[in-house]
């Protein structure tokens, strides 16, 4: 009986270092509205609004060629960052304090996005699984983003974009 208890332990053990699917915990003060930012298909691009060069405004994240609602605010013209068609999410980090000062986004091509001012408290998220991706976005927002968790996943290739 013990050995297939241990049997079990270690089945689960192996298929839980397999998972596809990992979030990076939430940074910021977590206070405002929630959001959740979702889609079918791989993300394709990211807009990102920044209040007068300091802390991030809003987001929003196009998936194929649909674009997601708005988490947070607009303001002025955003700073958008287009993805090739091999191209996905691979990292974000940034500076945090109240709200989310900061954010570099990274893809696995090297590219990078940077929109903010670096101030408060470092942050570095990135998925457990080597060929996931970011999947979607959550937090809450008031007077801009003021928490942010990001979403890893593996994609099913045969997804069209």
């Amino acid at each position: 009986m013990h050995y297939i208890a241990i049997f079990a332990l270690l089945v689960a053990c192996v298929f839980a270092e397999e998972s596809h699917y990992s979030f990076s915990p939430s940074v910021g003060s977590g206070s405002g509205t929630s959001y959740s930012i979702t889609g079918e298909g791989r993300i394709t691009a990211i807009r990102v609004w920044e209040l007068y060069g300091n802390h991030i405004y809003g987001i929003q994240v196009r998936y194929g060629s649909i674009w997601s609602e708005v988490a947070g605010y607009t303001y002025s013209n955003p700073i958008e960052f287009e993805l090739f068609n091999d191209e996905r999410i691979i990292q974000i980090s940034g500076k945090y304090a109240h709200y989310i000062q900061s954010m570099i986004i990274v893809t696995n091509k090297g590219r990078s996005l940077f929109v903010g001012q670096p101030s408060g408290h470092s942050f570095n998220m990135y998925a457990t699984h080597p060929d996931a991706e970011l999947r979607f976005l959550s937090g809450r927002y008031h007077g801009g983003l003021s928490a942010f968790q990001a979403h890893w996943a593996v994609l099913d290739d045969t997804e069209d974009w």
